[in-house]
């Protein structure tokens, strides 16, 4: 009978504890509609500290450390800076990276896989001091190499996507030049309509001709970036059409039509090597 009553007691102080918290929540004053939608908007302004932590941990840790170090490859400006900004720049700038920083990424990759190397060195050889620095050596120069083989992967990943969006792009071009716009504008609204590696490089050759550079000079930036076949030939035959005076409308119907077959032959040569 005790036992009974306790149960029944513990029961109802939980409902009285419901029924408090209930009233409590609902008694609680609404906030004005307004004022919240002001408190969404009013920006509350926040220590350096939490600005800070909010970014990213690229911009915050290694950014830092590839500006550092990249104060190395600007004392060695010159040539080698100039390949790299080339190489870079076929790339598409990953990360913005440019010369200089990207002596920074290596110094760093460098550093940190030597480290990498040595600590696995030690671990596997329980301790010898001779051997894990072997193992140091050899993460030094994979850490230096490591970042070249991976902007060699950027370079042919956005050359390739180039290459595929050509086709899509000549064919709006074809049927922007039909409609009576000339190839400048027409260029323009492929650019408007469309997105991807190809459009941007041809956006930068349209800024460029409208702060007075040669379109041909602009062009054919763009097939030195572009490091792709296709695009070259398609530079190549839109210069060579303005220079001996033909329609642009029939060099892009030509050059439609070509890149339709090579880009059909391309999806049946990777049939072919697919496994069944």
């Amino acid at each position: 009978m005790p036992e009974t009553n306790l149960i029944i007691i513990i029961a109802i102080l939980a409902a009285l504890a419901v029924l408090l918290i209930t009233y409590g929540v609902a008694a609680r004053p609404s906030e004005d509609a307004v004022q919240a939608r002001l408190s969404q908007l009013v920006v509350q302004p926040r220590s350096l500290e939490e600005m800070e932590l909010q970014q990213p941990f690229y911009e915050r840790v290694m950014r830092p450390m590839i500006q550092r170090l990249s104060k190395v490859g600007r004392r060695r400006e010159g040539g080698m800076i100039g390949a790299i900004d080339a190489k870079l720049e076929k790339a598409g700038f990953p990360g913005g990276l440019r010369g200089a920083d990207w002596v920074g990424v290596k110094l760093l990759a460098l550093i940190a896989f030597a480290i990498a190397g040595f600590l696995l060195g030690l671990l596997l050889t329980r301790g010898q001091f001779a051997m894990a620095l072997l193992f140091a050596l050899f993460g030094a120069a994979l850490g230096y190499l490591a970042p070249e083989f991976w902007l060699g992967r950027k370079i042919r990943a956005r050359s390739l996507s180039m290459t595929l969006q050509l086709p899509d792009v000549l064919d709006l071009l074809t049927i922007s030049v039909e409609a009576g716009l000339g190839f400048d504008a027409a260029l323009a609204k492929c650019v408007e309509k469309m997105e991807g590696p190809l459009v941007d490089e041809f956006a930068q050759a349209l800024a460029e001709v409208r702060m007075g550079r040669l379109r041909r000079d602009a062009l054919r930036d763009v097939a030195t970036r572009a490091d792709s076949q296709p695009v070259n030939n398609f530079v190549g035959a839109i210069m060579q059409a303005e220079q001996l005076g033909v329609p642009i409308a029939k060099v892009l119907q030509i050059q439609s039509n070509q890149l339709r077959i090579e880009r059909r032959q391309r999806a049946e040569e990777a049939a072919a090597k697919a496994p069944v």
